[in-house]
């Protein structure tokens, strides 16, 4: 057997191995510990199999497998179940990145829709599975040379034409006998269903590793060699100056209206439209920040449009942009302020924290935009935005969401502002050491009514599942473990003031 074989039999049976760990480990949820182990292990058998056969990766691979592994750890590392969905679509990022990196692309000049085609790519690849395997050139069965080989090969055909004879002889044998049929139904007591159950989802599992590893160890060429194709249309300066300048025209207008209202005074917005100060917040910044991620593709369409135009043209086009983007960074910064406001008047919730960080992540890649597209150096800005996007990710993990959100709303409710206590309760565990520090300063009956959810959610619970295992939620079931008798008694001396 050739060495393309041998690396084909091996990625099969790896790829079953670990649709098999799959069915064991993911069987179970919410995912979290197994699904941080089972993709470190995916990890590890891809890295030794590529070691073994001496795959010929590019030297700067490797380290690709660090953040995937940081990210993997997070999952389990966090309670809360956006972060753990950023958490795969940043591991989704890293092994598309890994992916296009093994065709030897150079990654910093890859552009949006180069990285568009490597996502989709590794999509096909792990959609195909083992399709590939089914060349007729490749044998995934090894050649019956030696004894060994002969004899393992008789022994699994024999054992083939004995099961119909068990199962004739067997099925008499039962009928005539009760005692014996009953021993027999007892020891093959097999739930059919059940194990269509695991055979399906081991089956799925190695489908979709099978692809995931012929496209790492480079045994199949990738499915969309080439990047995205399409046509630019025939536009010159005149049909995108236009429309920008007239964009640039209404937001002046709107710039002019926010450095009055918005940044002035709040009796003037009550005076002149009706609204409350945080009313007028509200309902504006959920639309700005709609408006703040439409300017970013528009801009980069026109900067397309124009690839290739004469240096006046670009020209204008820069500066109409650069106009754009210094309008932009004030609307942001009417956005953030509305957001404080709001945040004042109604505390805090996850929507607004994650709104508020796409509004960091999306200034920081506008900067970025000025200083790569309006520069001349287009060719930079896409990965640049991957990158701050992965560490606007990784930040989270770090600043802990749901544990901020708690904070924050009790800090306001020793303010004597108002707390919403059955919305600090649907938080994540990340949340429960924050609102077990704030307990006492509360309101006796948000004190009694967080007590007693947080009694019934957080009660170690006997048989829990290992492979479920998360770092927060296992913190605060120790936490509220500890504190259990000063929570009885405030659920004792607080009423109830809404169903649990």
């Amino acid at each position: 057997m050739d060495e393309r074989s041998r690396l084909a039999r091996e990625i099969l049976i790896a790829a079953l191995l670990l649709g098999a760990a799959a069915d064991g480990l993911l069987r179970v949820g919410p995912w979290s510990l197994n699904l941080t182990l089972w993709i470190t292990v995916v990890l590890a058998v891809t890295v030794g199999m590529a070691t073994r056969h001496r795959v010929d990766w590019p030297r700067d691979t490797i380290w690709l497998v660090a953040p995937v592994v940081l990210f993997a750890m997070a999952i389990s590392w966090r309670g809360t179940p956006v972060l753990m969905l950023l958490d795969l679509g940043a591991i989704a990022v890293c092994i598309t990145v890994w992916g296009m990196r093994l065709e030897s692309v150079q990654i910093p000049n890859q552009g949006i829709l180069d990285y568009a085609r490597g996502a989709l790519n590794l999509g096909v690849s792990t959609a195909a599975g083992a399709a590939p395997l089914a060349d007729k050139k490749i044998s995934v069965v090894p050649e019956a040379r030696s004894v060994k080989w002969k004899h393992a090969r008789a022994a699994t055909l024999g054992v083939a034409i004995s099961l119909p004879l068990l199962f004739v002889f067997g099925g008499l044998l039962m009928a005539a006998d009760a005692v014996f049929d009953q021993m027999v139904s007892a020891t093959f007591d097999i739930d059919l269903g059940r194990l269509a159950s695991h055979g399906v989802l081991t089956g799925i599992f190695a489908w979709i590793v099978c692809g995931f590893l012929l496209l790492i160890l480079r045994f199949s060429k990738p499915h969309l060699k080439e990047a995205f194709t399409i046509e630019r249309p025939s536009l010159g300066i005149v049909e995108v100056a236009v429309p920008l300048a007239l964009v640039n025209l209404l937001f002046i207008a709107f710039v002019v209206v926010q450095l009055r209202y918005l940044f002035g005074d709040a009796s003037l917005v009550q005076e002149t439209v009706g609204l409350t100060y945080s009313e007028y917040a509200r309902r504006g910044f959920f639309e700005l920040v709609a408006v703040a991620a439409l300017v970013l593709p528009l801009l980069l369409i026109g900067d397309w449009l124009l690839t290739g135009a004469d240096s006046r043209s670009l020209r204008v086009f820069r500066g109409l942009a650069g106009t754009m983007l210094l309008l932009l960074f004030v609307i942001v910064a009417s956005a953030l302020k509305r957001m404080n406001l709001y945040q004042t008047a109604y505390g805090l919730t996850d929507a607004r924290l994650y709104t508020t960080a796409f509004m960091t992540w999306l200034g920081i890649t506008l900067v970025w935009f000025g200083a790569t597209v309006l520069s001349g150096r287009r060719h930079y800005f896409a990965t640049g935005g991957l990158i701050a996007g992965l560490c606007m990710v990784a930040a989270l993990n770090v600043v802990n969401p749901d544990a901020l959100i708690a904070r924050v709303n009790t800090t306001r409710a020793l303010e004597g502002k108002e707390f919403d206590a059955p919305y600090a309760l649907s938080l994540s565990a990340d949340a429960v050491p924050a609102l077990l520090g704030a307990l006492e300063s509360l309101d006796p009956d948000d004190r009694g009514v967080i007590a007693r959810r947080l009694l019934d959610r957080w009660s170690r619970e006997a048989g829990e599942d290992w492979r479920t295992w998360n770092a927060s939620r296992a913190q605060a079931r120790q936490a509220v473990a500890d504190r259990r008798s000063e929570l009885e008694q405030a659920v004792v001396f607080a009423p109830l003031k809404w169903p649990s």
